[in-house]
């Protein structure tokens, strides 16, 4: 299903109605280090032998997901409950900002517009991100995948939605908003572009540009984004 109220602010309005949803991980930050960490920790506290770099290669998707590949299924909710423990002291420092990623925000508000972010990460882990790294957003849901991003983005009336998994255009479309993806995460440019992605960006140092695009050009932003 392609996007269906994806129409961009009018070009100069001062009162823009824009609203954009931006995944967390591998969108907004660089979550990588602090998770290979955890997984080390969670690791040695369990006796359980985990690929540390492998599981942090493959951020997106929820983290029980992960948890199973690891631990048998009697063991993944007090697991991941464990992980979820561990996190703020292993992980919330030790994760940057990607490049662009204030730089995105403050272009949204710059139109007038809101920036919200819908992750699958747990939600007030994800909030000590933004705090640490001093994004200010305008709302944070958290523990959402896929078709279930789109609940958050429909409740905002998100025209668009930016993330970096194929999940992430799963849930763009669910929720009838243009799917603009960056090719930082677990998934390249071809897959974006295969799952349906309407815009793939290089990364998000690209996204002010295209951003002033689709709101003075409307459609897909024009020419300029990568394939």
């Amino acid at each position: 299903m392609g996007p269906t109220d994806s129409t961009p602010c009018p070009a100069g309005s001062g009162n823009c109605s824009l609203t954009v949803g931006f995944d967390l991980d591998m969108t907004l930050i660089d979550s990588r280090p602090g998770i290979k960490v955890v997984y080390q920790e969670l690791s040695a506290r369990t006796g359980t032998f985990i690929d540390a770099d492998l599981a942090a290669s493959r951020l997106g998707p929820p983290l029980e997901q992960e948890i199973r590949h690891w631990f048998l299924e009697e063991k993944v909710a007090e697991t991941a409950a464990l992980f979820r423990e561990l996190y703020p002291q292993y992980a919330v420092a030790a994760s940057p900002a990607v490049p662009g990623a204030r730089e995105a925000v403050d272009a949204m508000h710059a139109t007038g517009g809101r920036a919200i972010v819908v992750t699958a990460k747990y939600e007030p882990n994800a909030k000590l991100h933004l705090e640490h790294l001093g994004l200010d957003v305008d709302a944070l849901f958290g523990s959402l995948w896929a078709e279930g991003k789109a609940e958050a983005l429909r409740k905002h009336h998100a025209q668009v939605y930016v993330g970096d998994h194929i999940g992430d255009v799963v849930g763009a479309h669910t929720a009838g908003a243009l799917s603009v993806t960056v090719a930082t995460g677990p998934c390249d440019a071809t897959e974006l572009r295969n799952a349906g992605a309407e815009v793939v960006l290089a990364d998000l140092t690209e996204f002010p540009s295209w951003l002033e695009r689709y709101v003075t050009e409307g459609a897909d932003g024009g020419d300029g984004a990568a394939t």
